[in-house]
């Protein structure tokens, strides 16, 4: 009678505790009632975000990633710009209800944060001068000096070489790639589509070499326990790859051709 007794208290507590959970996760229905979902990202990654100077407007993929998924949603999508090393405490103190910016698991990871599932796959890369030898992989950077980006999956893996010269951190990779062009550095590693989009505006300065690095998954990044929004999303991600939204903006702006 006592082991019933206390098997029933059991049960009861743990009704009692999951019932508070899916009362606290309020995250979904915080976004249908204000009609809008708060997306952060740092607008300096294009092709995936970036401002464009002539119209002042935001523009990539995940921006128009963001806008069909929000449709299906049937919310308004609303981006708020800010620094890419501040993007993980903003979302902590309730800045933006998810991070569309790019954003690798491992850049996340460790973090108190959901992840959806994975919308892209970046092939982390070795960029040189035109003019550079052909460098076949990570072996080859020893005894160099190479640029990379701070906060960034590209940095991670740099840390992980042995034998460079020197690692130069910069705030964003267009420094980087300034320097490179200035030969203040003798490589840099970073996003195969974010170097594609910059030697094509510099076709006779950089090159890429070399096989990746790595690949890096590529996520939306929501605050723990947000599990109401994190699966409305993955069903909105599902429901644009299904319809075709999905595969129109990677064309649009991830086509390497």
């Amino acid at each position: 009678m006592v082991r019933r007794t206390v098997l029933l208290s059991v049960a009861a507590v743990l009704v009692l505790l999951v019932a508070n959970m899916a009362q606290a996760d309020d995250s979904w229905s915080r976004v249908q009632e204000r009609g809008e979902l708060i997306v952060g990202f740092a607008a300096h990654y294009p092709p995936f975000e970036s401002k464009n100077e002539k119209t002042g407007e935001f523009e990539g993929f995940d921006v128009d990633l963001a806008r069909a998924m929000s449709d299906e949603l049937d919310v308004a999508p609303r981006f708020v710009d800010a620094e890419w090393q501040g993007l993980l405490g903003g979302l902590m103190t309730g800045d933006y209800d998810v991070l569309i910016t790019c954003m690798s698991k491992s850049e996340a990871r460790g973090k108190n944060v959901n992840f959806t599932d994975v919308y892209y796959t970046l092939p982390d890369v070795i960029v040189v001068r035109e003019s550079s030898a052909e460098l076949f992989g990570a072996e080859d950077l020893k005894g160099k000096v190479v640029g990379v980006q701070l906060g960034s999956g590209s940095e991670q893996l740099v840390d992980k070489l042995e034998g460079l010269k020197d690692i130069k951190r910069y705030n964003y990779n267009p420094e980087a790639f300034l320097d490179l062009k200035a030969e203040r550095i003798d490589a840099l590693v970073v996003g195969y589509a974010y170097a594609v989009n910059q030697i094509k505006q510099d076709p006779s300065i950089y090159k890429v070499t070399g096989e990746p690095l790595a690949e890096a998954e590529i996520v939306m990044v929501l605050p723990k326990e947000s599990e109401a929004l994190t699966s409305r999303l993955n069903e909105a991600l599902a429901a644009v790859r299904e319809n075709g939204k999905y595969q129109e903006a990677h064309d649009k702006w991830l086509s390497l051709n």
